[in-house]
């Protein structure tokens, strides 16, 4: 092992316990949620045991934490790029709407961003989220039909609609048209 890595390997303990911390987890829920003791996780924190791979991917699934950064040294700045043709979609969720996935997969239920694609015709038909959901859709081209529950609004290029994403809705288009779409969890 190098210097840098013993380095990278002592900052570990802080900031498994940062990250849980940011998450509003006791050392009890993180136990639960992990799999890995609650004497194994405070031994952890506090330095004084090394966890073997399993355990650390353990925690950091647990805690919704990229396991390669919780190592990083962050000496090296990086900018993460994903090329249009790696973006996962989903096009079995609505007729004639594709869904790009554009957050990462640790904000899943937290904070979502989607590109929609929309053909002429297309609707995406949504069930509640978790109580307190919103949803923010921009519309990049063209114009869509947004309800929520039992509003109705007709949103064009350029315009954004925030509406209650915790009672039924659904997002129609007319035309083709393409939108940017926020969900958000309360």
């Amino acid at each position: 092992m190098t210097e840098n890595d013993d380095a990278i390997l002592s900052l570990l303990p802080t900031r498994l316990k940062e990250a849980r911390r940011a998450q509003g987890l006791s050392l009890d829920a993180v136990a639960k949620l992990s799999g890995v003791s609650r004497s194994m996780v405070s031994q952890i924190e506090r330095g004084e045991s090394s966890p073997t791979i399993a355990t650390l991917w353990n925690l950091t699934r647990a805690l919704q934490v990229d396991f390669a950064g919780l190592l990083d040294d962050g000496a090296a700045e990086q900018i993460e790029v994903l090329r249009t043709a790696d973006v996962p979609s989903i096009e079995n969720r609505g007729a004639g709407c594709t869904i790009r996935i554009l957050s990462p997969p640790e904000e899943a239920g937290r904070h979502e961003v989607y590109e929609l694609r929309f053909n002429e015709g297309g609707v995406l038909d949504s069930q509640p989220h978790a109580r307190g959901a919103r949803e923010h859709l921009t519309v990049i081209d063209g114009k869509l039909k947004v309800t929520s529950g039992g509003a109705t609004e007709k949103v064009g290029q350029g315009d954004t609609a925030r509406y209650a994403a915790d009672v039924p809705h659904r997002i129609e288009a007319d035309r083709p048209a393409r939108a940017f779409l926020v969900v958000q969890d309360a």
